[in-house]
């Protein structure tokens, strides 16, 4: 696979009506590559004005996107598709080169988010009404599904091609246009999508993007604009709670996937090498810089001990480098923020007593590295018990009964993700149940499908993406009474 990046993708303007664009103000920002700290590219650094501009576009362009037929905004999605799959090795060059994942994540998650324009391409033509049985023989009752107009979409630096494509394509599936304000450390892979999403048709107005360093001003925006009636985020919940109350003012529908603090439970009856496998999977995909990693390890007494060896061992063993480099499994962390972060929760669970069986700091391939770790004698006093850690840590606490797993694992107000291993059909059935989240994983360390629903509940968000359900999130339900029969 080539990591060498085609110019034809790399943007460095904003795109707006069908257009591509510099930032009114002539200011610009610069996108670094986090392997090495080398610049990329400068990009135009958009503001209030111009998305105002972007969403007069969407406005104007959304009575005509919504009255064609399902079958012919199916049939230009489905184009964007596969432009996207044909071009998957270069996107995914792209995607290393901002983001830092290694080549093989990147190019399964251009893939991934693909199957989102796909799946969405076909759930179009089944946005299904109801006729519903009338209460008197002069009325009928219908039920029609429709568009619900400009929807504003941000999305985060993990994920910068999957994000958008799950928003955007159940949008503009639906009837409606977008305009896009993608993270500011990761803007190449929206207005690469751009240029296919250009290419295959989709008209002038209907898909906008707006990169930008400083993402208040353009939130706001999106936010305060009565013309704006669905706003879409991904990221943490602190912004999450900030755009909520700015879309209230306008009563602004609202999808919010924030922050997650998921639970990895492995009880004494499960498969113990199955669970390392699932818990390497989970924790250090984007070398742990997902909203659903296994952040909170809780094991069972009696396999404690056999399980933390086991799981170091294989931790031990991943490859550290840059994300383009043959067979790296764990790439750069994004920015120096992240890895501060990682390194003032080891520092605390340090000072508090944990045991460091592997890893344990910075690694000696660069400043944004850190050496995948598995830690134990973890406590509830401990940071890193409590927090996100978005790296490449695995913290293990035990736990001694069923009750107990689920009590320490429901014991946070976010609830996007949980996994668990066990065999017991029992136990399964209760702790599938008892956990209070969106996401269950039962004996596996993946789940992400685009038929399959994603979202939280608690503070890990609002709403659901992917499946047949997340095209509802941008449609309004019409009660129609036709009387006089």
């Amino acid at each position: 696979m080539s990591t060498k990046l085609n110019p034809k993708f790399l943007r460095n303007q904003g795109y707006i009506n069908g257009k591509w664009i510099d930032a009114k103000s002539g200011e610009r920002f610069m996108v670094y590559n986090p392997a090495d700290g080398i610049a990329l590219t400068n990009v135009a650094d958009m503001g209030a004005d111009e998305t105002k501009d972007a969403i007069a576009a969407a406005h104007a362009a959304f009575p005509a996107w919504a009255k064609r037929t399902a079958g012919e905004r199916s049939k230009i999605l489905r184009k964007w598709f596969e432009l996207i799959v044909q071009n998957a090795d270069d996107l995914a060059a792209l995607l290393t080169a901002e983001q830092g994942k290694p080549i093989t994540e990147a190019r399964g998650e251009v893939i991934y988010g693909a199957s989102f324009i796909e799946w969405f391409a076909e759930e179009a033509k089944r946005i299904y009404g109801d006729v519903i049985p009338s209460t008197g023989a002069d009325r009928r009752f219908i039920v029609l599904k429709q568009p619900i107009g400009v929807v504003g979409a941000i999305t985060p630096w993990n994920f910068p091609s999957a994000m958008i494509t799950r928003k955007v394509a159940p949008a503009l599936a639906a009837g409606c246009t977008a305009v896009v304000k993608p993270a500011e450390d990761t803007p190449l892979s929206a207005l690469a999508l751009a240029v296919l999403a250009e290419e295959a048709g989709i008209p002038p107005g209907v898909f906008n993007l707006i990169p930008t360093s400083t993402p208040a001003p353009v939130g706001e925006a999106l936010t305060n604009d009565t013309r704006v009636r669905k706003i879409s985020f991904t990221g943490s919940t602190a912004v999450g709670k900030i755009l909520y109350q700015q879309a209230a003012q306008n009563i602004t529908k609202v999808s919010l996937e924030l922050g997650g603090n998921a639970p990895f439970l492995v009880f004494d009856d499960a498969d113990i090498d199955a669970a390392v496998e699932g818990a390497l999977a989970s924790k250090y995909r984007n070398a742990g810089q997902t909203c659903v990693c296994a952040n909170r390890f809780y094991v069972q007494d009696g396999i404690h001990n056999e399980f933390a060896q086991k799981l170091a061992d294989k931790t031990a063993a991943l490859i550290v480098g840059r994300g383009d480099a043959p067979g790296v499994q764990i790439g750069p962390l994004i920015n120096a923020g992240a890895i501060a972060k990682v390194e003032r929760l080891m520092g605390d669970a340090k000072a508090k007593g944990a045991n460091i069986i592997t890893g344990g700091g910075k690694h000696d391939q660069g400043d944004l590295y850190y050496t995948p770790t598995v830690i134990t004698n973890v406590t509830a006093d401990m940071e890193i018990a409590n927090t996100e850690i978005f790296g490449p840590v695995s913290a293990l606490r035990r736990f001694s009964t069923e009750e107990e797993a689920i009590a320490l694992a429901n014991d946070t107000p976010f609830g996007l993700a949980a996994y668990f291993f066990a065999r017991d059909m029992g136990r399964v059935w209760r702790v599938m149940e008892g956990l209070e989240s969106g996401i269950v994983a039962v004996n596996t360390g993946l789940f992400t499908s685009e038929v399959a629903p994603f979202g939280g509940v608690k503070q890990s968000g609002i709403g659901r993406e992917g499946s047949k359900y997340g095209i509802e999130e941008y449609v309004e339900i019409k009660n129609v009474c036709l009387g006089g029969l």
